[in-house]
C-alpha cells in the first residue's frame, strides 16, 4: 500500500530520484516508525509523514516524522551527533533519536525587565557538567565553550546582550522549534539544540518576541538556575548566577513567527 509520504525536494536532491520514487511506493518506508521529533509511535499508512534526512560530516541517516511535527527537511548534524543518533535507531526501522548531546540541555522561556522594557528570554541550562569534546577532565566546560563561539559574561543584568551573528531562534507557529548556529565552512545553518518536542510559548513571550524581532538567550552551568515556577524567581536566579560569574549572554535574531 502507497505510505503518506512528504519527500521535499531537497531531500530528494540528496537520496535521488529512484530511493524517493521507492519511498513513495512504499517499498522501502516503515509502516510504523517513532517520530523523530516527539518520539511517539506514528504510522505511514494512516497519517502524513515526513522524510527528514540527517546528514553528517560522513554519514546521512533518513528518519521518519510526523507531517503535523516538522516538514520533510534535511538537517545538516555533526558527525559526532549523527553516530550517536544512529546508536539509538530503533530496530523496526530507521528511526533517529535526539543526539545524546543536546538532550542535556534544559531550556525555560520568560520575560525580562532591562531598561524598562520587557525582553523574550531562554535560559540554558545542562542538566549535568558539560566537558569539552575529547577532554578526559572532570570540571564543567559549559561557559568556556560558549564564549569562544561569542557569548558574552554577564555580571548584572542592566543592558540587552550584543547580537551574535549567525546564530538565530527558530519560532513557528508559536512555538519553539531549535536555537540555530551556524554550519561549518559557511554551511547552512545546525540545530545547537532542538526540542524533542515543539515547546509552547506564552502569548506575552510571543508578542514580545516579534516587537523586538530578536531574543536573548542566557546560560549557566548545571545547578546555577534551576526550573522555577514563576519569572520573578526566573529573574533573581538569573541575578543570582550573574553576580556569581556564572552566567553568559547573547541576543540572537528570531527565525520565524
Amino acid at each position: 500500500m502507497p505510505r503518506m509520504l512528504d519527500v521535499s525536494d531537497d531531500v530528494r536532491a540528496e537520496i535521488g530520484d529512484e530511493e524517493a520514487d521507492r519511498l513513495l511506493a512504499g517499498e522501502n518506508a516503515p509502516g510504523s516508525y517513532d517520530c523523530t521529533s516527539c518520539r511517539t509511535p506514528g504510522d505511514s499508512e494512516q497519517e502524513r509523514t515526513s522524510t527528514v534526512l540527517f546528514i553528517g560530516d560522513e554519514t546521512a541517516v533518513l528518519a521518519f516524522a510526523h507531517a503535523t511535527c516538522l516538514p520533510s527537511q534535511v538537517v545538516q548534524v555533526t558527525e559526532e551527533q549523527l553516530q550517536g543518533a544512529v546508536r539509538s535507531i530503533s530496530p523496526d526501522g530507521p528511526s533517529v533519536q535526539a543526539a545524546p548531546e543536546q538532550a542535556v540541555l534544559g531550556v525555560t522561556s520568560g520575560l525580562v525587565l532591562i531598561n524598562g522594557e520587557l525582553h523574550p528570554a531562554l535560559v540554558v541550562e545542562p542538566t549535568g557538567p558539560i566537558v569539552r569534546p575529547g577532554s578526559t577532565d572532570i570540571g564543567d566546560d559549559f561557559l568556556p565553550l560558549l564564549i569562544e563561539q561569542g557569548f558574552m559574561p554577564v555580571t548584572e543584568l542592566n543592558s540587552v546582550p550584543p547580537v551574535l551573528h549567525g546564530w538565530s531562534v527558530l519560532l513557528a507557529m508559536g512555538q519553539l522549534h531549535a536555537v540555530l548556529q551556524p554550519g561549518t565552512g559557511g554551511g547552512s545553518p545546525v540545530a545547537w539544540w532542538q526540542a524533542h518536542q515543539a515547546l509552547q510559548v506564552a502569548e506575552s513571550w510571543r508578542a514580545a518576541a516579534n516587537k523586538h524581532q530578536q531574543v536573548l538567550l542566557f546560560a549557566a552551568p548545571v545547578g546555577s538556575i534551576g526550573r522555577q515556577p514563576r519569572e520573578d524567581l526566573l529573574r533573581d536566579a538569573l541575578d543570582k548566577a550573574a553576580a556569581n560569574g556564572k552566567l553568559v549572554a547573547a541576543a540572537m535574531p528570531l527565525a520565524g513567527t
